[in-house]
């Protein structure tokens, strides 16, 4: 159901404050009808803005810039859109789940051990 709503959106806005990764940035692209993508519009202070750099990134305290980027959202034209589509995707296709075990793990074994 969730899928379908990300899907259904033509815009996704994912604008914390603060955060670590945000997987709802990523779930949206990947929902995305390839041929009639979204746009997504993203906090700079998300940590997939470092991942998903074509998306519309915002400062969230800037009530302007984000209602700016909304507006440049819905009307952006296709080809523009499919080509940030394809770009986010291109990265969530190259950092899988199994890029990022790995990348985890071997932070896991780098990190100090006080017992």
């Amino acid at each position: 159901m969730l899928a379908g709503l990300y899907r259904a959106a033509q815009v996704g806005v994912v604008t914390p404050l603060h955060d670590g990764m945000n997987l709802v940035a990523n779930e949206y692209v990947a929902c995305q009808d390839p041929e009639d993508p979204g746009v997504l519009v993203l906090s700079r202070f998300a940590g997939a803005a470092e991942e998903l750099g074509d998306a519309l990134i915002v400062n969230p305290y800037d009530i302007e810039s984000v209602a700016d980027a909304l507006q440049r959202a819905l009307t952006m034209p296709l080809e523009e859109r499919k080509a940030r589509y394809n770009a986010m995707m291109e990265v969530l296709r190259r950092n899988d789940i199994s890029l990022w075990r790995e990348n985890f793990v071997t932070a896991l074994s780098g990190a100090p051990y006080d017992s």
